[in-house]
């Protein structure tokens, strides 16, 4: 969901390293091969876990970066106070996302050659995981996609070495449709304001594609797609009083988002129209009770502190009360993709430990226990299937006012199995979606009302 340039992905698979060594002899091109056979049969157990994190320190996606970074934090030092991973403490190594993919690149490379870097969280913006996959297998150091939307990457390639730790666009935007068509079957008008780069248009061009087979002849009114950055919505607004749009659909998130929210409040839009906002779960403890209440809200999976149903209400709580007793504000979802990236860094490490007795595992080892592997979430279970890809289950819901928050929380909420609405492995999400059947609405799990 974050910004994104548009990147040729094959253009980041260096072919450098086949050169040189197609200009090595037999003799030599086989001692290099069996000294990093030798290397990774004797791997050493560190002094630390160094653990490279790339997130936005800087500009509008930072809304998000900052508390992934705050979150590895705070969930770092806990895991050392316990005594590390397997008797190493980890530490954590943060780069900016911020000034681009070229300048990521090169950092992702810093990381690896001069860092010397055990493992890389990577990355929010979907450029970022597209240009980073690749050098993940081509350095050999074992990557967590740990918040980047885009469904390109492992449908359009395989990796040994990258794994998401979440879902991707597919669910996130499929999720809320599904809602949308259970909560209000009758609608027959559709507007999209979404910010102008490849996610805006993308999660449009998978949400239109599954609308126009679960509810085919929905009049499109508006197609909308300002500037990412953009503070002044005035033209975008008059038009959607002026064609009064039953829905109207937002996958933008962040400032963006906020003022949008703000904007249209101001005009009374949220009077007129149905508001489909997948990302808005981030921007409610900031725009408060300027949302109003009865628009559908999205969590970017089941990340809510209000859960109705966690896996373990403890684990949740205690996650929620640790984030805001050192932050002072309640968690947002990029906070809990970072807390499953943890959860999935730890878990892998104790996989591959316990597979070795206790020895420690080289970096081929350690990423193919990554492969299949099932770690806590603050709300349930993630698993990383066979090709790369995380399970993860999605969070909807209603905006609704209440007196014991300052800001609105979600009422008939629905939790998604990540199964029900992620492409199935081997498949392209546009293909998937275009075969889904209208029976699918008959599987919506139950919704679940606010309880104070």
């Amino acid at each position: 969901m974050t910004i994104e340039t548009e990147v040729d992905r094959h253009a980041w698979q260096s072919t450098d390293g086949l050169t040189r060594r197609a200009a090595l002899g037999a003799l030599g091109a086989g001692a290099l091969v069996l000294a990093g056979r030798t290397a990774q049969a004797q791997a050493a157990k560190p002094q630390e876990i160094r653990v490279g994190i790339a997130t936005y320190l800087s500009g509008p996606a930072s809304v998000f970066g900052v508390p992934g970074r705050q979150t590895a934090e705070m969930l770092f030092d806990e895991i050392n106070a316990a005594g590390g991973i397997g008797g190493v403490k980890v530490r954590p190594i943060f780069v900016d996302e911020g000034p681009g993919v070229d300048h990521f690149v090169g950092e992702y490379r810093r990381l690896v050659q001069s860092e010397n870097v055990n493992l890389i969280f990577s990355a929010i913006s979907s450029a970022d995981c597209i240009a980073c996959a690749p050098l993940a297998d081509e350095l050999k150091r074992p990557t967590l996609l740990w918040d980047c939307g885009t469904q390109r990457i492992f449908e359009d390639g395989k990796y040994d070495y990258a794994f998401r730790t979440q879902g991707n666009a597919t669910p996130e935007v499929l999720a809320p449709l599904l809602y949308l068509l259970k909560v209000k079957p009758d609608f027959r008008s559709i507007a999209v304001i979404n910010q102008d780069y490849a996610w805006g248009r993308d999660s449009w061009e998978l949400f239109k594609t599954a609308l126009d087979v679960l509810k085919p002849g929905v009049r499109v009114v508006a197609e909308m797609f300002p500037r990412f950055g953009a503070t002044d919505f005035t033209t975008e607004v008059t038009r959607l009083l002026a064609t009064r749009p039953d829905v109207i659909l937002s996958t933008s998130w962040g400032g963006d988002l906020d003022a949008l929210i703000r904007q249209a409040a101001d005009r009374k839009l949220f009077d007129r129209s149905l508001f489909v906002l997948p990302l808005a779960e981030s921007s409610l403890e900031r725009v408060g009770k300027t949302l109003p209440a009865g628009h559908i809200i999205g969590a970017r999976g089941d990340h809510w502190f209000l859960h109705p149903s966690p896996q373990d209400p403890a684990r949740l709580t205690t996650f929620v009360e640790n984030y805001r007793r050192r932050f002072n504000v309640y968690p947002i979802y990029s906070c809990y993709h970072m807390a499953q990236a943890v959860a999935c860094m730890k878990a892998g490490y104790e996989k591959a430990l316990a597979a070795k007795g206790g020895a420690w595992p080289t970096d081929a080892e350690l990423a193919n226990a990554f492969r299949g592997l099932e770690f806590p979430s603050p709300t349930s279970t993630i698993k990383i299937r066979p090709d790369g890809q995380g399970l993860e289950n999605q969070l909807i819901g209603r905006s609704i006012h209440t007196d014991k928050y300052a800001f609105p929380v979600l009422t008939d909420m629905v939790v998604f199995p990540a199964e029900m609405i992620t492409t199935p492995v081997g498949q392209k999400s546009g293909d998937w979606l275009k075969g889904l059947k209208p029976d699918i609405l008959g599987k919506v799990p139950q919704a679940v009302a606010y309880r104070g």
